[in-house]
């Protein structure tokens, strides 16, 4: 929604995302390790400044305007980086990138809040808490392909000291996996990367979008690129360091981790792989689709019967991240349309889960088994009332943002194949007996351990967070064109490029 007209064009809006939460970062590293309130709010307040900028930036943006050469792209910066070999400090945002920076302000924001009651070395978690950020807006708003890479290895690499120092639960395990599948992911986009470097010398992904490669490139390009990402967003069959990287990891790693960093796996593929290959994209969507409807019929299907709290939400996000690989796949204008959605919405839904969880549930009661919890609604409404919205957002019900979400990816998909469509629909009624299942074993009847009277209340900064989060379900969805007419503007390019190109390089 373009609410904010003329902003001043002298200001770099994008790269004063990307570094306010470093400076944050830098003035956490001097203060005083005793003086841990001082780096509370000094991470809050720089993550609520990345977080207000990227808000300006997606209300200043002017869907009617003229974009960079022919593209949608805004605030460009662009800077000679290492010309000699073609790498350029490249920065824009279109209707594709704006919604994820939001999201991603919003997560860190609120995540920061979530992580009040961190004691044990409080300066190293903000800090690392805060570089993972960075990476994660780098890789939304980058258009040069070696520094997208560049920040994603940013936002990735965090993740590993996070899980292993403040994590639970077989945590070493959890962060070593999460860290060697992406790696295997990272080779493979390296592949992908370098050969697009070899055809074209350059890593400009706005020339690269107006290359057109060989059919047969694109064919053995696409896949190591796409798969790549996709390793990331959870896709089957290398979805299982998710779930255990989920449950190991800090409560504000996990909002993080399946409310953001899931969605740069996604990201790229839509943004590299479609984007720039879309015979390559054409050749193998057709068989990913098919692939992508394990993560989600098999995801939902393994969180219905899981005992472990976390594990329920782990298996959802697998579930729910294949909605967004299978409207990737489908690779209509209405498909991507709704997968971008779903990667906003299914972005604070998870947010919001985990701070119900992970925060408000496991560190007072100390367990995350369903049978030992029970009757929490009396001891506990807030976490109850915001965990029954997450909860329908997840079903995927109207007023919330999940449904339109749902809504444009099965319309989508039912354009690209029925079947698979029918098929994707039959996690519909399991996500809705999951959700409800747990919702019931954990907050309603009788309170089953009498020491849950005596737990600790909820501070202001729980309730903050997950009042803002659940304000942000509602919101958008009672009003869905404050997201969707924007993202329209972004997918069109990516499907009307699949469209034209395509066909004419597969020889039809």
């Amino acid at each position: 929604m373009y609410l904010i007209k003329n902003l001043p064009t002298n200001i770099p809006y994008l790269s004063l995302i990307w570094l306010l939460p470093l400076i944050g970062a830098l003035i956490i590293m001097f203060i005083p390790r005793e003086q841990k309130n001082a780096m509370r709010w000094t991470a809050a307040i720089f993550a609520g400044a990345s977080f207000f900028v990227a808000l300006l930036v997606f209300f200043g943006y002017n869907p009617d305007a003229p974009g960079y050469l022919g593209t949608k792209m805004q605030f460009v910066e662009k800077i000679a980086w290492l010309p000699q070999v073609g790498m350029t400090y490249f920065l824009g945002a279109d209707g594709i990138s704006l919604p994820l920076l939001v999201l991603n302000g919003l997560v860190i924001f609120t995540g920061v809040f979530i992580s009040w009651n961190i004691e044990d070395r409080v300066k190293e978690y903000f800090v690392l808490l805060l570089i993972l950020v960075v990476g994660v807006y780098g890789v939304f708003m980058s258009l040069d392909l070696f520094l997208m890479f560049v920040f994603y290895e940013l936002a990735v690499l965090p993740m590993y000291l996070l899980i292993g120092i403040w994590g639970s639960t077989r945590k070493e395990y959890g962060a070593m996996k999460l860290t060697i599948y992406l790696m295997i992911g990272s080779a493979l986009v390296i592949v992908g990367m370098v050969a697009v470097y070899v055809v074209t010398g350059t890593f400009d992904m706005v020339v690269l979008s107006q290359t057109i490669f060989s059919r047969t490139f694109q064919i053995v390009f696409f896949l190591p690129i796409f798969v790549g990402f996709a390793v990331l967003a959870g896709m089957f069959p290398f979805h299982t360091w998710s779930p255990t990287g989920h449950v190991a990891a800090p409560t504000a790693v996990s909002m993080l981790h399946a409310g953001v960093l899931m969605k740069l796996g996604a990201y790229g593929a839509l943004r590299v792989g479609l984007w720039l290959m879309p015979a390559g994209a054409q050749y193998w969507l057709p068989f990913i689709a098919v692939i992508t409807l394990m993560n989600v019929v098999y995801g939902a299907s393994i969180a219905m019967v899981q005992r472990d709290f976390k594990y329920v939400i782990g298996y959802s996000s697998v579930s729910h991240m294949g909605l967004v690989m299978l409207a990737l796949a489908a690779a209509n204008e209405t498909a991507l349309n709704g997968a971008v959605m779903q990667m906003f919405a299914h972005g604070v839904m998870t947010a919001l889960f985990f701070a119900v969880v992970g925060r408000m549930v496991y560190e007072r009661t100390h367990t995350r088994q369903l049978p030992e919890l029970g009757g929490l609604m009396k001891v506990m409404p807030f976490a109850f009332v915001v965990f029954i919205i997450a909860s329908l957002s997840s079903m995927g019900m109207p007023g919330t943002a999940g449904f339109m979400a749902e809504f444009t990816i099965f319309t989508g998909v039912m354009q690209f194949n029925p079947w698979i469509a029918a098929i994707a629909a039959i996690s519909i009624p399991i996500t809705a007996a999951y959700v409800l299942r747990v919702g019931y074993m954990a907050f309603m009847g009788e309170v089953k351990d009498p020491h849950f009277y005596e737990l600790p209340p909820l501070t202001w900064q729980e309730k903050f967070a997950g009042t803002t989060l659940a304000i942000v379900v509602i919101g958008v969805g009672l009003f869905p064109s404050i997201i969707m007419d924007l993202i329209g503007t972004g997918v069109e390019p990516i499907a009307q490029r699949i469209l034209d190109v395509a066909p004419v390089l597969a020889g039809r």
